[in-house]
C-alpha cells in the first residue's frame, strides 16, 4: 500500500551484509514502496539494522543487493554527522552543503544559525563539537534545505524539552505534507505520526499497514 499521490520511493528485493568472514546479513530481500506523503515508521531491536537501512536509503552505506529509487528529494539521515568534515567550521560545511545543493549561503546560513542555536560555535571545527551539536547542525540543515522525503533516525530525543518541541514542531507540523521514514524507539511518537511500520528481526523485514499492531508486535520483541 502507498500513497494516493504517487510513490516517491520503490526498494526492491534490498539487503545488506557487511564484508566481514563469516557475517549473516543484516538484512535481506526487503521491498517496499513509500509515497510522497506516507510516514513509515522503521522498528527494530538495537543492532537488527535499522540504522542501516536509513543509511542505505540516504546513500551513505552501498546496499550488498536490490534496487533503491527515488523518484522525490530526499534529506540525508538526520542525526548522522558522518557527512561532515571535522577540520572544517560550521560555517564552512553550511557553505559547502549549499554549494553541493545549488542553493544560497546566507538564506540557508540564517536558517540554520536561527534553529540550531550553536551561535559562536559555527565559527568552530565541527570535531570539536559534541554529538548533540553535531546533531544541532545536521537538523538545522535538514531544514534549512526543503525535501520531499525526510529520513530520521532518533534525532528528534537530542537537546531539552524546549528544543525537542521546536525540532517536532519544525518537522511534523510544518511539513506536514512532506513524506517521513523514521526510526525511533518512542512508540507514542511512532503512534501519532506513522502510517505504517516495517519492523526488522532476525535479517528479515515486515511490513505492517496497521501501526497499532506493529508497536504491539515490537514492544513484545524488545521484552522477550
Amino acid at each position: 500500500m502507498s500513497s494516493a499521490h504517487g510513490v516517491g520511493l520503490r526498494v526492491e528485493n534490498l539487503g545488506k551484509v557487511y564484508p566481514t568472514p563469516g557475517s549473516k546479513p543484516v538484512f535481506s530481500d526487503l521491498s517496499f514502496d513509500l509515497g510522497r506523503q506516507d510516514r513509515l515508521a522503521v522498528l527494530g531491536r538495537n543492532g537488527q539494522g535499522k540504522s542501516t537501512l536509513i543509511k542505505i536509503l540516504g546513500g551513505i552505506l552501498p546496499q550488498s543487493e536490490g534496487t533503491v529509487r527515488w523518484d522525490m528529494t530526499s534529506s540525508w539521515p538526520i542525526g548522522f554527522g558522518g557527512g561532515f568534515q571535522g577540520s572544517l567550521t560550521g560555517i564552512d560545511n553550511i557553505r559547502f552543503i549549499t554549494r553541493i545543493y545549488h542553493r544560497s549561503y546566507q538564506d540557508v546560513f540564517d536558517r540554520v544559525e536561527g534553529f540550531a542555536e550553536l551561535g559562536s560555535a559555527l565559527h568552530r571545527p565541527v570535531k570539536h563539537y559534541s554529538s548533540g551539536m553535531r546533531a544541532r547542525l545536521a537538523f538545522g540543515l535538514s531544514l534549512a534545505i526543503e525535501f520531499d522525503c525526510y529520513l530520521i533516525d532518533e534525532l528528534v530525543s537530542v537537546g531539552d524539552a524546549r528544543f525537542q518541541r521546536k525540532c517536532n514542531e519544525e518537522l511534523f507540523e510544518r511539513r506536514g505534507d512532506r513524506a517521513f521514514l523514521m526510526a525511533s524507539h518512542d512508540m507514542h511518537m511512532i503512534g501519532s505520526l506513522c502510517d505504517r511500520a516495517l519492523i526488522i528481526e532476525g535479517g528479515r523485514a515486515r511490513m505492517f499497514n496497521d501501526v497499532e499492531e506493529a508497536i504491539d508486535i515490537y514492544t513484545w520483541l524488545r521484552a522477550a
